[in-house]
């Protein structure tokens, strides 16, 4: 009996009940004998008496015998079914009670970038489940149908399954124990499973009584023999009381393996052996495919996530359902994500919860109309990590209101790189082991910096040959880039929805090309032929130099032959011939980064943050018609994105990713662009071009780098750019590296209102000559404007108001400032209660004079504003000298909007 007992963890389930019925007197002990056997010696003793004691069930003296040093149960047929309702109280024990409230801790973690959203941002709150869709081997294995987005966003609705379905009975009504869940990068695979986890937690998934999840790239990092029980207990400490009953009772357990592309899995017995023990130790691999062979637990349900290129690592045969997770393929789950993502609340960061609730709808208003035109974006957030990457960017365009601003748009895209490729390599069972994001900035950072260079943003099939296949040379090659083309090619290139145009290929995100361009040229990939074959020589020279310089030393001892040192001089030669190439590289790199930052076909563009915003939230108005021609595809992010690269958190995060970029590079490219970008600075940009100069220097995050640029600024004329909190927040975090004083600081028509003057403040202490007018600074801007010029170290003399909604009380505050008292002129309206202000004529001949570069209808408004003002202050004084000054003013302004409305102003 003994012996039958000791091999019944050598042998599968179905075997172990066959041997245990054929056994003399076997009946009514088979549930003593299955506790015994699973939990023996003094630890099983102990785990029984303690179910027994959470159970208040007490067993007769008798039931318990010891023989030596180990213990044997029997227990009379009548409690039979209290053993059975004793091993059934395992899954509400407190030590499964402490895991499920550690695992949903470790799940329910959100990383650093989440933090944005507000601390009421959780897992649970704005989880949206991606379209999962059933799928076979032999649709996996099928040649894939051509890459449109119709395909992509029509899935036949009869295959779409839920994930509390997906262990339900197959077609042929037979029990699913195996499930493949596999996934392009970016589809939400890890996300659902996290949701999963904590779904189980909260006891909304109640088919399993235990949830053990393990990651495959942990798993990978070990060889060493570990047994199964060894194993859980290592990773969850919770269930070492709960270990050894699995396979032991009619326990629900549930096995999820997540990442399954990282682990090496050989399921040839030469290979790996069979083992059904959970106490032998085996390599993780092999407990791995023990379990998917159901050799090992037999009874457990496992679910597998994996990348679709290693989805044929598992034979069919040990596979129960196969399932696809097409992320949003429905524009509906896109809009609920974006809704339940922007509207949390405390998500803009602000105290004031009715206008910041305000613009959140209206965000997301303008993103649903965008959604629903067809726009490229739909297509992008196919992929759940894009819409993520999309809340973001607007999260950062919206609601950025610290000075400095907490984050960088670089940034923003290395940390959204980071959370979907950290960590991996692109294909485990090659032997290069290079990661995934070196990869693709290798190979697509090569499209994506021709397609800059060249203008361009659609790809056809051959550009995608030329680009990706043209210096394909061995099988290893050739294998990588078939990997690259199912696990990753979706996630940075989309089909095109332009009609004329579907069967050709853009960026995911538009700024996602230029941000893989600055990669690509900025990791020093952009070489010529003899600087690839050169640093291929110095390499291996160099190395072969140490070892021989060695051998010289010795023979030059007990031979002094005088052409050794020669020979060795000469084997130093190249690496440092090939040193100073490098460092013309890095030049190269310098001057590309100055020359694109200030190309002049750009200069009147809107400015780059417009752009995006313009991007994701689209344009409103008429449609382009299809046979129009289109615009000039604008590229201004490139240089800026080349910068924000080279800030040192931004190499940090790329260095995990596998793209080094060393200190002294990043030196010596500051250091060679310092001189070009200073002398273009001062030729005086365009506003546009300067708001970007200035978000370029943002981006740069090198403040020494900073200052010096800052300081050869004098004046900066930002009119007519709409500043934004975050612009605001720019502008004053870039002009806050140094404390010179500015000659003139233009704001004209910037859409300015107090929250901006608060921004501001500290910029504006500094600058002689302010110009804020056509703004929207109303009477709650007096009294910033009056602390600003009162306070002990402004030096602003001069400052220009007029075209804002001032009211009387604020305009008589402000003109009560005089120069001679208090060192301010203020040019604040043309009335001044019943007078005319003292610089109406100066007013009138600024306007006149800026009327090209303002908004001419918003001036219009405001002069026939002005004229009724004027008009209505004439009637009120009874002084006839000041009502013939009014008259003469008002003839002035007649004269302007006659001028205004005829275009011959």
């Amino acid at each position: 009996m003994s012996r039958a007992m000791q091999c019944q963890s050598c042998l599968p389930w179905g075997t172990w009940m066959q041997l245990r019925r054929s056994l003399p007197g076997s009946r009514g002990t088979r549930s003593v004998y299955l506790c015994a056997a699973s939990v023996p010696g003094a630890a099983g003793s102990y785990f029984l008496r303690k179910i027994l004691r959470a159970s208040s069930i007490s067993l007769p003296r008798g039931c318990v015998r010891y023989r030596g040093g180990s213990q044997e149960h029997s227990v009379q047929p009548s409690s039979s079914r209290h053993g059975l309702s004793q091993l059934r109280n395992v899954a509400s024990s407190d030590a499964i009670k402490k895991h499920k409230k550690s695992l949903s801790a470790w799940f329910s973690h959100q990383p650093n970038e989440e933090r944005q959203f507000g601390p009421s941002f959780s897992l649970d709150a704005v989880h949206v489940d991606p379209v999962i869709r059933e799928s076979s081997l032999e649709e996996i294995l099928k040649p894939s149908p051509d890459l449109t987005i119709q395909n992509q966003l029509q899935q036949p609705c009869s295959q779409v399954i839920s994930l509390q379905n997906l262990f339900d009975v197959d077609a042929c009504g037979r029990q699913v124990k195996n499930v493949v869940l596999y996934g392009t990068v970016g589809t939400g695979k890890s996300t659902l499973i996290k949701k999963m986890v904590v779904d189980w937690c909260h006891g909304r998934l109640p088919r399993f009584e235990l949830v053990i999840p393990f990651s495959c790239e942990d798993l990978s990092h070990s060889h060493a023999p570990i047994s199964l029980r060894r194993l859980i207990t290592k990773k969850y400490q919770h269930l070492q009381d709960v270990v050894p009953m699995l396979g032991a009772s009619n326990l629900k357990v549930l096995f999820i393996l997540n990442g399954l592309e990282r682990l090496n899995l050989d399921f040839r017995l030469a290979g790996t052996e069979l083992c059904c023990d959970p106490k032998e130790p085996v390599p993780p691999s092999a407990i791995v495919v023990n379990l998917l062979r159901k050799y090992l637990l037999p009874e457990a349900s496992i679910i597998v996530t994996t990348r679709p290129s290693a989805v044929r690592r598992i034979p069919g045969k040990y596979v129960g359902r196969y399932a696809e997770i097409c992320g949003f393929s429905d524009t509906n789950l896109q809009k609920l994500y974006f809704q339940m993502r922007l509207s949390q609340p405390g998500c803009s960061g602000e105290d004031s919860v009715g206008s910041s609730s305000g613009e959140q709808e209206n965000l997301v208003e303008m993103l649903s109309r965008n959604l629903e035109r067809h726009n490229q974006i739909a297509a992008a957030c196919f992929l759940p990590s894009y819409c993520w990457l999309v809340c973001t960017t607007l999260h950062f365009l919206y609601f950025t209101r610290t000075v400095p601003p907490s984050q960088t748009l670089t940034g923003i895209y290395t940390s959204f790189l980071r959370l979907n490729f950290s960590g991996e390599v692109l294909d485990s069972t090659d032997p290069t082991n290079i990661s995934m994001m070196k990869y693709v900035a290798k190979m697509v950072g090569k499209l994506a910096y021709e397609g800059v260079m060249s203008r361009k943003t659609c790809f056809s099939e051959d550009d995608l040959q030329q680009c990706f296949e043209v210096e394909m040379k061995t099988e290893s090659e050739l294998n990588l880039l078939e990997v690259f083309r199912n696990d990753v090619f979706r996630f940075f290139l989309t089909p095109c929805v332009q009609p004329g145009k579907e069967h050709t290929f853009v960026f995911t995100i538009p700024a996602m090309q230029e941000y893989l361009a600055a990669l690509y040229v900025v990791l020093g990939e952009k070489k010529t032929l003899a600087q690839r074959v050169g640093k291929e020589v110095s390499e291996v020279i160099g190395k072969v130099s140490e070892d021989v310089a060695v051998v010289l030393n010795i023979i030059s001892k007990v031979l002094p032959l005088r052409f050794l040192p020669v020979l060795f001089n000469l084997l130093k030669i190249f690496p440092r011939y090939f040193s100073r190439l490098s460092g013309k590289n890095r030049d190269a790199i310098a001057h590309t980064m100055a020359e694109e930052l200030f190309k002049e076909e750009d200069y009147y563009n809107d400015d780059v943050l417009d752009q995006i915003n313009s991007s994701i939230l689209g344009m409103e108005g008429p449609i382009r018609h299809p046979d129009e021609a289109p615009d000039d595809e604008v590229f201004e992010l490139f240089p800026i994105f080349m910068g924000g690269i080279l800030s040192r958190r931004n190499r940090a995060i790329l260095e995990q990713l596998g793209c080094s970029i060393k200190n002294l590079a990043a030196f010596e490219i500051a250091k060679a662009m310092k001189k070009t970008v200073i002398r273009n600075s001062r030729k005086g940009l365009p506003p546009s071009e300067l708001m970007d100069y200035l978000f370029f220097l943002h981006e740069f995050q090198n403040e020494r780098f900073t200052a010096e640029a800052i300081r050869s600024l004098r004046t900066v004329n930002l009119s007519s750019v709409k500043m934004t909190p975050l612009k605001c927040s720019v502008l004053a975090s870039v002009m806050g590296t140094t404390c010179h004083e500015v000659e003139e600081l233009n704001l004209t028509s910037c859409n300015l209102d107090t929250s901006s003057l608060r921004i501001l403040f500290p910029v504006l202490l500094r600058c002689k000559a302010l110009h804020l007018q056509l703004n929207s600074l109303g009477s709650d801007a007096c009294k910033e404007i009056r602390d600003l010029l009162l306070h002990d170290k402004c030096v602003v003399s001069n400052l220009r108001l007029y075209f804002n909604d001032i009211s009387e009380d604020g305009k008589r505050a402000l003109h009560s400032l005089r120069m001679d008292r208090d060192g301010v002129r203020a040019l604040v309206f043309l009335t001044a209660g019943t007078d005319v202000s003292d610089y109406w004529s100066n007013i009138l001949n600024v306007v006149q004079r800026n009327l090209p570069f303002w908004d001419r209808e918003r001036v219009r408004q405001h002069l026939a504003l002005i004229l009724q003002d004027l008009e209505s202050s004439r009637r009120q004084t009874a002084n006839p000298w000041r009502k013939a000054k009014f008259l003469r003013v008002e003839s002035e302004v007649k004269k302007m909007l006659g001028k205004l409305q005829h275009g011959t102003l």
